[in-house]
């Protein structure tokens, strides 16, 4: 005890007290002062408690919004047709009510081939719901539940308005796990060439996403849905994509009141700017898109669109990839007019384009990055009606490449055999003695531009002869 009583005397006394208390009542006190001390709050942590209460009353708010989805199998039929309707659980994923009428927005290839799917609310009702359309082109899908009363709903927010290292929240049903909840940032917008889908305009998000996420929302810190999450990177930690709300909403309004998506049509072949194309054509790299082929009676050729006009900007909107061109236009109403400005002969000219509504095709081409240290390396002939038949060409005229050296810049560049050249720096070649002319009005050092035609497709391509 006498220890004790020393011990707790001294740090009494340490603490400025010695002269206050005294004995059993001191060494009490002392115990007490020790235990708790009293405790300083600090403006950052209030600050970061209120940040705290900002995403866990999201969280709550978001949650029950969010559904689990489930595509139904039909396991047998009886004699009236009906059969056991089981879900799929391997081709589970999430989604996301959207009008408290119960209509969904999720993925397509959550839905798959499924007329029917099972949905999961958050209070654990089970319902079965109707596939009112799908567009692979975006991967979306819209379902709608038939309930006798309204349903939660989340609200759109504008996309447009998404900023890299805005911090994000992603809700879902990964692994089966119910409405998990990830906070992160997004870590980039406008992503595309994923080959996820069609059109690509994706939102990147650290906010972890995993199988079983697909088809949930992606909200802002305002509760407002600014994405829906799509897919992941497989071998990577921390990339999700979302694809954008202002793309979902527009595609789900469309396949709510018809049943399908409908696009506009512009009628053109498109390839990216190289840095030699760019040269070439007069643009700086990456100012617009280039028009390697107009289809007959379509919108561009009836406005005057030409192959070798560089398209830089659709109704003031700038274009910088041939994806970007391809969405600005598939916004747009079929029948309705937009203005396009395209790059021709170094002169800037705005057309006026009466749009079409979009046929299945394949509008962009696009070739290896240009290499220059390596001579041209082809052979050529004149075109033979039997030469078109072998290599499925519906012309009449043109110089086919008949030899491909090994090793040639033309290999580097993707020239192969039966291709046929069309132009050689904006002149018509229909026969190998033009072909010749043409070559020999080049310098040296010069780059050739060809426009070659490969089964029915038509490219751009730079090559620079290394002598000459």
């Amino acid at each position: 005890m006498k220890t004790q009583t020393s011990f707790a005397t001294a740090l009494i006394l340490a603490l400025g007290f010695s002269g206050w208390l005294t004995g059993t009542s001191a060494i009490t006190l002392a115990a007490t002062d020790i235990a708790s001390p009293p405790r300083k709050e600090s403006p950052g942590l209030r600050m970061l408690e209120e940040l705290q209460t900002v995403i866990t009353d999201l969280a709550e708010e978001a949650k029950p919004s969010v559904v689990s989805i489930f595509p139904i199998q039909t396991l047998g039929k009886s004699r009236d047709g009906s059969g056991e309707r089981v879900p799929n659980s391997t081709g589970s994923g999430s989604g996301v009510i959207v009008d408290p009428n119960g209509h969904i927005i999720t993925n397509n290839h959550v839905v798959g081939d499924a007329t029917e799917v099972e949905v999961r609310l958050s209070d654990k009702t089970k319902l079965f719901a109707q596939v009112v359309g799908k567009d692979p082109d975006t991967d979306l899908a819209v379902l709608k539940v038939t309930t006798d009363h309204p349903l939660p709903a989340a609200r759109f927010g504008d996309s447009t308005g998404v900023k890299v290292g805005q911090w994000v929240l992603a809700v879902g049903n990964p692994f089966g796990l119910d409405r998990t909840v990830t906070l992160g940032v997004v870590s980039g917008i406008g992503r595309e060439n994923i080959n996820l889908s069609r059109y690509e305009n994706f939102i990147q998000t650290d906010a972890s996403i995993n199988p079983g996420n697909s088809g949930g929302p992606l909200f802002n810190l305002r509760g407002d849905v600014i994405g829906i999450n799509t897919a992941i990177i497989n071998f990577a930690q921390g990339i999700g994509f979302a694809i954008p709300s202002n793309m979902a909403k527009q595609v789900m309004n469309q396949l709510i009141s018809k049943g399908k998506v409908v696009r506009a049509w512009l009628g053109v072949g498109l390839q990216p700017l190289t840095p030699d194309l760019a040269n070439k054509f007069g643009v700086d790299e990456n100012e617009g898109v280039l028009v390697n082929e107009v289809f007959e009676r379509d919108p561009a050729a009836l406005a005057g669109i030409k192959p070798g006009d560089v398209i830089t900007k659709v109704d003031g909107a700038l274009v910088d990839t041939p994806n970007k061109l391809s969405r600005l236009v598939a916004a747009l109403d079929p029948g309705s007019t937009t203005h396009v400005e395209v790059v021709r002969d170094g002169k800037r000219l705005t057309l006026n384009v009466a749009l079409s509504e979009r046929r299945d095709a394949v509008v962009t081409a696009s070739l290896p990055q240009s290499r220059t240290d390596l001579k041209l390396g082809i052979d050529v002939q004149d075109l033979t009606a039997g030469l078109a038949e072998k290599f499925r060409l519906n012309e009449s005229r043109g110089v086919l490449i008949s030899k491909v050296e090994a090793g040639s810049l033309a290999q580097a560049e993707g020239l192969r055999e039966g291709d046929l050249v069309k132009e050689v720096n904006r002149v018509d070649t229909g026969t190998v003695g033009e072909f010749t002319v043409a070559v020999s009005k080049v310098k040296r050092g010069d780059t050739i531009l060809l426009r070659v035609l490969r089964e029915g497709r038509a490219f751009y391509v730079v090559l620079k002869p290394a002598d000459r």
